[in-house]
């Protein structure tokens, strides 16, 4: 049996694998329950006893040597820099499935590019916002119910940092740094304090609109919007504008389209009156301008602003507003085909 170890200590020795699949094929040979360590482990029993000492320390000794050498073969290749990538154990397991765009992607995507083509520029802001930019600069009134906390979700108080409420905050922040003309579009996503339902989130999309220039009247409003409609909900969509109060706008004014399920005729969509709001707009209040470094005596402007999930459910018919936050693939391969 000596004779036999020794023939494997310099067999053992001398291990090489050109890769991994001859080194597991070695491990198999020499380490394996049926290898041929474990079969010299095996014929132990039948050593005489006074060289049961010497055969031990022998067998030991090529069993160490076997797996210290097939480990450092392992090792080598493991850190083997082949060019691949390494590996991310946090990654969903194969197949992995693609994907599409988002219904509110999609949306909010044909928005920019109809108002792009307008010459409308985007712009962006932070989502935790402070008081001044929300509230203050748009003419909210101290005491005004979209400063309670049961509307807005307060981050720190005294000073007041919150989670914007809409992106009113863009077109401040894009007034502190600009003079007239300025013409933007304010996409992203705004949070308020309201139970989730079927109609309603914590969290939605909007899309807000800015043009401040020398003499922008409404009848200028009236035109981008109605080309907006028309563009997003087809050419035979008609508009109209009825009074509404906003602090940071006047005279205010939401904007309805005439349904494009019944064509203007009423029907349960509608609720029967043959139109379905989208929006609100008006004319900037001058008291905005003054708070944003702007004189309101040479400048005139208007703004807009959209739920980018109202938009979606018109043109798509969603029913429940939380299917386009629950993440579930099967509501989103439903618009494969507008991607």
């Amino acid at each position: 049996m000596l004779a036999k170890i020794e023939q494997l200590l310099q067999e053992v020795k001398g291990l090489t694998a050109q890769n991994p699949e001859e080194l597991e094929a070695l491990r198999i040979k020499y380490l394996s329950k049926k290898g041929a360590i474990n079969a010299l482990m095996a014929d132990f029993r039948n050593v005489p006893a006074k060289q049961k000492k010497e055969v031990g320390m022998k067998l030991n000794e090529l069993k160490d040597l076997a797996q210290e050498r097939i480990a450092t073969l392992k090792e080598a290749f493991d850190n083997q820099d082949n060019g691949a990538a390494e590996l991310d154990l946090t990654r969903t397991a194969y197949p992995v499935n693609l994907g599409t765009r988002h219904p509110l992607t999609i949306v909010r995507n044909e928005i920019i590019d109809i108002f792009s083509r307008m010459g409308f520029t985007i712009a962006d802001g932070p989502e935790v916002e402070d008081d001044w930019h929300v509230f203050s600069s748009m003419n909210f009134a101290e005491d005004h119910p979209a400063r309670d906390m049961q509307d807005t979700f307060f981050i720190e108080s005294h000073p007041d940092i919150i989670l914007r409420t809409h992106t009113s905050s863009v077109q401040s922040r894009v007034m502190e740094v600009s003079q007239p003309p300025i013409r933007v579009i304010c996409p992203g996503r705004v949070y308020r304090n309201e139970a989730i339902s079927y109609r309603a989130h914590c969290f939605f999309h909007q899309v807000e609109g800015l043009y401040i220039d020398k003499n922008v009247s409404f009848t200028d409003l009236k035109q981008v919007l109605l080309q907006f409609a028309q563009e997003m909900f087809g050419p035979e969509t008609k508009i109209r504008l009825r009074p509404s109060y906003f602090p940071f706008t006047e005279p205010s004014a939401e904007m309805d389209i005439s349904c494009d399920i019944c064509g203007g005729e009423g029907c349960p969509f509608c609720k029967y009156t043959g139109w379905v709001e989208i929006l609100g707009c008006g004319m900037v209040d001058p008291a905005v301008l003054e708070a944003n470094g702007i004189d309101s005596k040479v400048y005139t402007g208007y703004a807009f602003g959209m739920g980018v999930e109202r938009i979606t459910n018109l043109k798509y018919k969603v029913k429940d507003l939380r299917m386009f936050s629950e993440n579930d693939t099967r509501f989103l391969e439903e618009f494969e085909s507008a991607n």
